[in-house]
């Protein structure tokens, strides 16, 4: 099929939330796709040879709301051990459905497909070759590769189909194969296709039990492969249901947010059957996480209509490497650009989106309350000093500043303040909506107008009267908020209206915990698609400046958009972890917290290693009992050191490299 229509080219539609509706598979008695509620599920990080302990951690999660536990099967050994742990749970009770989870042992998966209710292969591991090189394939080659994995993965389906045993073909960018690569290098096409060859091969098996998901540690490039996924199988009439994760997403409050973007974004869209969120931390924690992410879309098919974009959109087939080519809409949803924009000060264009915070409910604005928002006074020196995460902006509201403010910090004000205090540096108006046209006064360099999404789509705000000097910080009161926004963007682009564009949402009465997967989602959601010039996060509540400060940086750093801070590819452990992963975790953070920009893979076996933590600039990987192996990019660097030495080893390695900077305490 040359070409194939989808109203909203991957999903139902861009601007109305529906599921899209994908088969109905049985995972055991659990029915998952179809009209089914999005199932939650984790991975337990017990040694799955001890089978109490793994009995014990399944409970927990179990009782924490997961519905399909998935426990790692690297030999025979522990392959055949499952059959132990579903007995004794079982035993107690408990019916929920097991996953076991290959990686390079195809007699392991026919094992556990007996045993389990479904099984989880890695096209990049399962009998595919993998030696991080560049290899040339001849089609011929290829095809041959192709043939010998035919002949190796069959039994496996076949066995699957006697014993009724469900299969995720499961990819993760960064354990593409040799062949793969040489063909699509290490891309979201390259995950899509990886899957798509190892589809083909259950379908002519008559195999159809199948879930698929498209893993990275990256959100941008995580969401462009399952949107890519979609468009593809469109085209060859499959509609398997998908699992969403973002992989290696770390610990806490970084973990949140890019599991957040990557998971959310793709839910907004009605795309996605089942979740995990993968961080590093006890399996039971990640359970309400995920359920506070899927729960949002429980109603959201009630939500108020949002304008219908113009043309019909479809997708066809690009010449080159089978890319789609995207018709009827004014950007890809395959491929980050950012949206073209001109410069007003220091927003849009080739800058780095901006932070703003509100200060508008305080009672008072005073050097003090800029301590929260990344700038500290030094009396001796009589000078501001600024973190990597210091605002670019506060919003005063109606209230008005008299001290002497940092000199990389704007103060918006509200109109009527700003007219009074229109001589003071760095001060700039934000006046609402159309009341910007009718102003007796203006900023010569910057105003800010306040709108809502609807007023662009609806054509009520005219954006092509916005003069030069116009940043448009775009809202919604929408439920469907991401969609709404991303709708206005879409007019923008189509009207080839430049001017930057602050995001804002606004949010009430929920916890900082909810607003965290909120706030990354809506925000994040846009921005991964190129969209917005800044963030501006309201909220309600026991939110500090603090914590709304560090989650803005958060969501523009897990998007890619701007990097101030070290980033973590931590894996969420299982039973190959060979060390802490946790208190390892949390020991490097402690050293390495200021190396801005640098991304450290932190691996608790070799399975996950240079395949994983591919994004990352240098690897901390467990490779036995008690022994590390550093890597710097995918490339080893020393093997099986001590762990007691390990830290350090690491930090020696970024210095050779010329990464190190010393902490300023």
């Amino acid at each position: 099929m040359e070409s194939s229509q989808l109203s909203g080219i991957y999903c139902n539609s861009l601007t109305r939330y529906q599921r899209l509706l994908t088969r109905e598979v049985f995972i055991g008695d659990v029915a998952l796709g179809g009209n089914n509620p999005i199932r939650v599920q984790s991975m337990t990080t017990t040694d799955t040879m001890n089978t109490m302990a793994t009995v014990e951690q399944s409970i927990r999660m179990i009782e924490a709301g997961c519905e399909f536990v998935r426990i790692t099967a690297p030999s025979i050994n522990e392959a055949k051990n499952l059959e132990n742990i579903k007995a004794e749970l079982r035993k107690r009770g408990y019916k929920t459905p097991l996953i076991a989870d290959i990686h390079f042992t195809p007699n392991a998966a026919e094992v556990a497909a007996r045993i389990v209710e479904k099984v989880r292969i890695n096209p990049g591991n399962f009998a595919d070759k993998k030696r991080f090189e560049f290899i040339e394939y001849t089609n011929n080659e290829y095809e041959a590769e192709l043939s010998r994995i035919r002949e190796r993965f069959i039994p496996l389906v076949k066995i699957c189909k006697e014993y009724g045993t469900a299969m995720r073909i499961g990819t993760n960018h960064g354990s593409l194969s040799d062949r793969i690569m040489s063909r699509y290098g290490d891309t979201a096409h390259g995950m899509v296709e990886s899957a798509l060859e190892f589809l083909r091969i259950c379908e002519s098996q008559n195999y159809y039990n199948l879930v698929l998901s498209m893993k990275s540690s990256n959100p941008q490039v995580m969401v462009q492969a399952y949107r890519l996924l979609i468009a593809r199988m469109k085209e060859e009439n499959m509609n398997y249901p998908l699992h969403l994760g973002v992989t290696e997403a770390g610990e806490g409050e970084d973990g949140r947010i890019k599991s957040a973007e990557g998971i959310g974004t793709l839910l907004e869209d009605g795309i996605g059957d089942t979740v995990r969120v993968s961080l590093t931390e006890d399996p039971e924690f990640e359970i309400p996480v995920a359920r506070a992410l899927v729960g949002r879309y429980n109603n959201r098919a009630n939500h108020n209509p949002i304008g219908e974009l113009k043309n019909t959109l479809s997708v066809s087939k690009k010449d080159t490497i089978g890319l789609p080519n995207v018709h009827g809409l004014p950007y890809s949803p395959f491929e980050y650009k950012r949206r073209e924009s001109f410069e007003v000060l220091n927003m849009g264009a080739h800058e780095v989106p901006r932070v703003i915070i509100d200060y508008s409910k305080h009672e008072k604005i005073t050097a003090a309350s800029l301590f929260a928002v990344g700038y500290n006074y030094s009396v001796p020196t009589d000078k501001w000093n600024l973190t990597d995460q210091a605002c670019d902006f506060i919003y005063a509201g109606n209230h008005t500043v008299d001290f002497a403010i940092p000199g990389t910090l704007g103060v918006i004000c509200n109109a009527a303040v700003w007219m009074n205090n229109s001589d003071n540096d760095r001060f700039y108006p934000m006046y609402e909506g159309n009341d910007f046209f009718i102003a007796s006064k203006t900023h010569a360099a910057l105003n800010f107008i306040r709108v809502e999404s609807e007023e662009i789509s609806s054509g009520n705000f005219d954006v092509k009267k916005l003069p030069a000097n116009a940043v448009l910080i775009l809202n919604t009161t929408n439920e469907h908020a991401m969609p709404s926004l991303r709708r206005a963007f879409i007019s923008l682009v189509e009207g080839e209206i430049k001017n930057p564009v602050i995001i804002e949402r606004g949010y009430s009465d929920i916890s900082n915990d909810t607003l965290q997967l909120y706030s990354s989602t809506d925000l994040g959601g846009l921005l991964l698609d190129g969209f917005g010039d800044g963030v501006f996060i309201r909220a309600n509540g026991n939110a500090s400046p603090q914590m709304i400060n560090s989650l803005g940086f958060g969501i523009l750093q897990a998007a890619r958009t701007r990097i101030s801070k070290t980033e973590y590819i931590s894996c969420p452990s299982c039973g190959r972890t060979l060390f802490d992963l946790q208190e390892t975790t949390a020991k490097i953070r402690s050293r390495t917290d200021h190396l801005k920009g640098i991304k450290i893979g932190i691996m608790g076996c070799i399975v996950n290693g240079p395949g994983e933590m591919a994004d990352a600039d240098y690897g901390y990987v467990g490779s036995g009992v008690g022994k590390i192996t550093l890597y710097k990019g995918r490339e080893v660097v020393t093997k099986s050191i001590d762990a007691s030495e390990a830290v350090d080893a690491l930090i020696d390695l970024i210095r050779e490299h010329g990464d190190w900077v010393e902490k300023n305490n």
